[in-house]
C-alpha cells in the first residue's frame, strides 16, 4: 500500500469520506482528530463463512494515518447490516410468510446496541468492541466502525465453557444490563419463532414421510427419535406458552463460542454480534452456547449431557451472584424447553438435503441427532414449574 492510496469501494454504501475515516482512526487512538491526516487505506472482506440474515458484509480497513506529522498503522472494522428483506436469502421464503420473516429479524438492534453505553454496564469478565461510530445509510441499513480487537484461537474446553455460562447468567440477572433488554425496540417473543419459522418451515417437514426416508436422515434419526420429534411438534403450542411464561433475562441471543472471542489482556470475553440482544425467558443463551459449535459440525456430542449440566449449574451461580432468586429447577425446565423447541426440532440437517450423502454430511447429521435425543432426554427429565 503506498502513500496517497486509498482504496475502499469495495465497502459500498458503507464507506466513508476520508476526513470521516480520519476522524474515527483518531478516536481508536485517542488522538486529536485534528492532528490526524490520512495517508492511505484498502478494505479487504472478512473471511466468514457463515451467512448471516442481516450481515451486508464484514469488512476489515487498514491504512496509515499521519499523527503530528509521523505515519503510524491503523486496521480498524466494518460491518454494514440491514434488513433480511434485502438480503439474497430472503427470496427462498414463501410469499406468503414475507411480511412476518421481514419483521421477525431485528436487524436495528446492534446498531442501537453500539450506539448505548452497554459497555460500561457490562458484569465483570465481559467486555464488547469499541464503537467508533454508527451511520444509518437509508432507512433499512446501516454500517458500525468498530476497533479491531487481537483474538487467541483458543481450545473451548470444559473450564472455559463454565466460565462463559456463569458470566452469561450474570449477564442475564444484572440489573444495570436489564436497563438495556429491549434496547432494540423490537416487541418479539418467543412465541414469534412457533408461528414463524415453526409453523412454515420445521414442523410441515417434520410430519412429512418423505423426510424421514432419506438416506441421510434414515441413517441418523432412528425410528423413536422421530417419533419422539413429532409428539413434541405436536405438543409445541403448549410448550411454547409455557415457555413464554418463565421468569425472564436479558440474552445476548447467539451466545455460542463464536459470538465469545478471547481477546489478550483481558479477563473473561469479548461479546460480538448483537442482532439478537433482547429480553427472553431465563436460560435462553444457554442452548446456543452448549450446541452452537455441534450444530456447525466443530464439536462433538458425546459429552453434551456432562457440558450442559455444567453450564447450566454455573449460569445459576452467575444469577445468584447478581441477586437473582430464580431457582435452579425453574431454570432447568426453561432451559429445557428452549433446547427442544429452539434446538431439537430443527437439528435435522435442512440444509444438506439436497446435497450428495457424503461421510461429512453424515457426520454432521449424526451430531444433530445427539442435539435432539438429548434435548428430548432433558424434557422428560423435567416438570413444569
Amino acid at each position: 500500500m503506498g502513500a496517497d492510496v486509498n482504496e475502499r469501494s469495495l465497502l459500498g454504501p458503507a464507506d466513508l469520506s476520508d476526513g470521516q475515516l480520519a476522524f474515527l482512526v483518531a478516536r481508536g487512538l485517542g488522538a486529536d482528530p485534528e492532528r490526524v491526516t490520512l495517508l492511505d487505506s484498502l478494505a479487504d472482506a472478512v473471511d466468514y463463512a457463515l451467512p448471516s440474515l442481516t450481515t451486508a458484509g464484514r469488512y476489515w480497513v487498514d491504512g496509515h494515518v499521519s499523527v503530528d506529522g509521523e505515519p503510524q498503522a491503523f486496521r480498524v472494522f466494518c460491518k454494514h447490516v440491514q434488513s433480511w428483506s434485502r438480503s439474497p436469502l430472503f427470496s427462498f421464503v414463501p410469499v406468503d410468510a414475507r411480511p412476518w420473516a421481514e419483521v421477525s429479524v431485528p436487524w436495528r438492534t446492534e446498531p442501537l446496541v453500539y450506539r448505548s453505553d452497554l459497555a460500561r454496564r457490562l458484569p465483570d469478565g465481559l467486555a464488547m468492541p469499541r464503537a467508533l461510530g454508527v451511520f444509518d445509510l437509508d432507512e433499512t441499513s446501516s454500517a458500525v466502525w468498530l476497533e479491531a480487537l487481537p483474538v487467541d484461537a483458543v481450545e473451548w474446553d470444559l473450564p472455559r465453557y463454565v466460565h462463559a455460562a456463569r458470566l452469561l447468567g450474570r449477564l442475564a440477572a444484572s440489573p444495570r444490563v436489564r436497563e438495556l433488554a429491549r434496547i432494540g425496540r423490537h416487541p418479539s417473543t418467543v412465541r414469534d419463532y412457533l408461528s414463524g419459522r415453526l409453523r412454515y418451515q420445521v414442523l410441515p417437514t417434520l410430519r412429512s414421510d418423505a423426510l424421514w426416508q432419506h438416506p441421510l436422515v434414515a441413517a441418523t434419526f432412528d425410528r423413536d427419535l422421530r417419533e419422539g420429534l413429532r409428539r413434541v411438534a405436536e405438543g409445541a403450542p403448549q410448550l411454547m406458552g409455557e415457555l413464554a411464561g418463565m421468569p425472564l433475562g436479558t440474552a445476548h441471543g447467539d451466545a455460542c463460542p463464536n459470538n465469545l472471542l478471547v481477546s489478550p489482556g483481558r479477563e473473561g470475553f469479548v461479546l460480538i454480534d448483537f442482532g439478537f440482544w433482547s429480553e427472553r425467558p431465563i436460560g435462553y443463551d444457554l442452548a446456543q452456547l452448549v450446541v452452537g459449535e455441534i450444530q456447525l459440525g466443530q464439536r462433538s456430542a458425546q459429552d453434551l449431557a456432562e457440558l450442559d449440566e455444567a453450564c447450566l449449574e454455573a449460569y445459576c451461580e452467575g444469577l445468584v451472584a447478581e441477586g437473582s432468586s430464580v431457582a435452579t429447577e425453574v431454570v432447568r425446565r426453561a432451559h429445557a424447553l428452549q433446547l427442544v423447541l429452539f434446538n431439537g426440532l430443527s437439528s435435522v440437517p435442512f440444509e444438506l438435503l439436497g446435497s450428495p450423502p457424503t461421510a461429512e454430511a453424515h457426520a454432521v447429521a449424526r451430531e444433530r441427532s445427539r442435539i435432539a435425543a438429548y434435548s428430548l432426554d432433558l424434557l422428560a427429565a423435567t416438570v413444569p414449574a
